[in-house]
């Protein structure tokens, strides 16, 4: 089969930064689907492995990166159940596995979801890793209960990026949340509207502008950018008793002492954990991959998809790279094959 991948990490204007390459086509083991995958989305945890994970060395076999595809089960491993030849899917992926920047991929049953019905294979290829990380970040890790908690504040960081422009639709329309999302140009903040936010404030005076649109504290903040630039800012506007959560890790410690006096709560989210330590609830990403392509038939989520490039091939994932590491992009990418 055809793959897209890297021997070594490049700067992306690098001529073989990325490299076509025949590789063979995987086996499915016992509890995984032989997908033939009709499209991808590139997220910005696409460009840090490229960039970071091969720099002091050069690999016989490239990698293969991409976490998030959509297509059509081809084969299935004998303890299967969950799906048949035949079954269109989408999914994000297992970071500890190769990738899904390829015309077929293995993936475990238990991290898969039907895909979308009401979708194109682009639209729905861009929902499954932002979809499942801001549906995590939501209910699993703040553990927010839509009818207990219906009519608070949430702050989203990064609201129209990949995660933001999701979460800011699953805080809304499905938590029944007050949704307060950053972003500062035109552009952008027009986006953050149209996904359904209710406030949309300046990331480079955050607290003032909070405040101005009528929040001394909120109740929920979600960083998607960078948890120590704003940890000073977030512990100041959080109530007593909220809760924070980040996907973006941190070099350095964060300063939890500061949420002391106020008894606030802090979480990580990774969307990949339940894959990688192969959790007790690890088929719970089926059941909200399920629940996603329902809420998206249902019209009640819409895709974010907002660029498609055309191609199975090395100028298109030089292209994606690029526009992600300028750090401007608004919602999701998609390459379809």
């Amino acid at each position: 089969m055809k793959a897209i991948g890297f021997k070594t990490s490049l700067p992306i204007a690098e001529e073989e930064s990325f490299i076509a390459f025949e590789t063979p086509k995987p086996v499915p083991g016992e509890r995984d689907l032989l997908v033939k995958i009709s499209a991808v989305s590139v997220n910005p945890v696409d460009f840090k492995i490229r960039q970071n994970s091969t720099k002091d060395t050069v690999l016989e076999t490239p990698k293969i990166i991409g976490w998030d595809a959509v297509g059509i089960v081809e084969a299935v491993g004998e303890k299967v159940t969950l799906f048949k030849v035949g079954d269109e899917v989408f999914y994000a992926g297992d970071i500890t596995k190769q990738g899904s920047n390829a015309e077929y991929q293995s993936i475990d049953e238990r991290i898969v979801g039907r895909k979308p019905k009401s979708l194109s294979l682009e639209e729905s290829a861009v929902m499954p890793l932002t979809g499942l990380t801001a549906w995590e970040i939501l209910f699993d890790r703040i553990r927010i209960n839509p009818e207990k908690d219906k009519g608070k504040s949430i702050l989203i960081i990064g609201g129209a990026g990949g995660v933001g422009s999701i979460a800011i639709q699953l805080a809304k329309k499905v938590a029944g949340l007050t949704v307060i999302a950053t972003a500062s140009r035109p552009e952008t903040i027009a986006w953050c509207k149209e996904q359904g936010a209710d406030y949309v404030v300046d990331h480079r005076n955050l607290i003032a502008t909070v405040q101005h649109a009528g929040f001394q504290q909120v109740d929920f903040i979600l960083d998607f950018v960078d948890t120590n630039s704003y940890w000073d800012t977030m512990v100041e506007l959080i109530k007593p008793q909220g809760h924070i959560a980040s996907i973006t890790g941190s070099s350095d410690p964060v300063a939890l002492n500061k949420l002391k006096n106020k008894s606030a709560s802090f979480s990580w989210e990774l969307m990949y954990t339940r894959s990688m330590y192969e959790t007790d609830d690890m088929q719970e990403q089926h059941v909200i991959l399920n629940r996603l392509a329902d809420l998206l038939d249902q019209g009640i989520l819409k895709s974010t998809l907002n660029v498609t490039l055309t191609g199975l091939t090395v100028a298109n994932f030089k292209k994606a790279h690029e526009l992600l590491e300028s750090g401007k992009t608004i919602g999701k990418i998609a390459i379809k094959f």
